[in-house]
């Protein structure tokens, strides 16, 4: 049980953040969901959404609050962390699960929608972990849960259009091995989730068949709770399985100046090795 811990999840109104919220709050967390309540498009401002959210999770009892935050202001992450921290009396856990995805062909790219998306998934982060960082130094077990995704991380699961989204979401990879690396001598466990759920965000109307936001859940709740002794990992979630994966380096390696790698003086000579190249041992 993560018992009286306090966290805070973005994009908790509906889908994957609601299932997640809930999740949580049955294993014992007090939660405040943040969202938007943005239209499809990203676009818009609905308070009501997350109200009506918290207000169906505390019929079935659990201690919730919702905030309505445009997590792209550094201003509005910040309230949001202090509304929180002022309501429970603390900060243990921090989920940043809000998105946005939209396809758009590179040729076409405008900074609107590049803004917009990086908006989300890069700055987001960055100032809710900023503002929560001194709260989350004072919790006997701090977590951070970023959110990346199967598009960014492996080629055979990549899509054209989109260049904006997968740039975010690769962006939160490398935030939490920086976010793991400053934390550790906190105790501040960072770590991602890359889920696959069929939500709005997919286009989906009612309950899907399959790829249940239900069945991700458990990832987060993991991730955010104390039982998660591990800092660095993208832990995959999809359809009830889940499979955990970093960046692991080479045995052997003295960074920078020695790799364990091919040697090669020439492009020619990268080449010709080009199978030794790509091998690992």
């Amino acid at each position: 049980m993560i018992s009286t811990a306090t966290v805070l999840i973005t994009g908790a109104a509906r889908g994957l953040g609601f299932a997640a919220a809930r999740a949580l709050a049955q294993d014992g967390a007090r939660v405040m969901l943040s969202d938007l309540g943005t239209d499809n498009q990203g676009q818009g401002r609905d308070p009501s959404v997350v109200a009506e959210a918290a207000e169906r999770l505390r019929a079935e009892g659990f201690d919730v609050q919702g905030h309505c935050t445009d997590l792209s202001d550094e201003a509005e992450c910040q309230a949001l962390v202090e509304a929180c921290v002022a309501h429970f009396g603390g900060l243990d856990a921090l989920v940043h699960n809000a998105g946005w995805v939209d396809y758009q062909p590179i040729e076409q790219s405008s900074a609107d929608f590049f803004e917009r998306a990086l908006a989300i998934n890069v700055m987001a982060p960055v100032w809710l972990c900023k503002h929560a960082w001194p709260h989350l130094q004072a919790s006997p077990a701090p977590r951070i849960v970023l959110s990346t995704s199967d598009r960014a991380l492996y080629i055979p699961h990549a899509r054209a259009g989109l260049a904006a989204y997968s740039a975010g979401k690769m962006a939160q990879v490398g935030l939490m091995n920086a976010l793991a690396a400053e934390g550790a001598p906190h105790g501040i466990q960072v770590n991602a989730l890359s889920p696959v759920a069929r939500t709005r965000m997919w286009g989906e109307q009612g309950e899907p068949d399959d790829l249940k936001p239900e069945w991700v859940a458990p990832g987060v709740v993991f991730l955010a709770s104390a039982r998660c002794q591990v800092s660095g990992y993208v832990l995959r979630a999809s359809n009830g399985q889940f499979c955990a994966e970093r960046f692991e380096e080479r045995q052997g390696v003295e960074y920078p100046r020695n790799l364990q790698a091919v040697a090669a003086s020439s492009a020619q000579e990268i080449a010709e090795r080009w199978v030794e190249v790509c091998a690992r041992p």
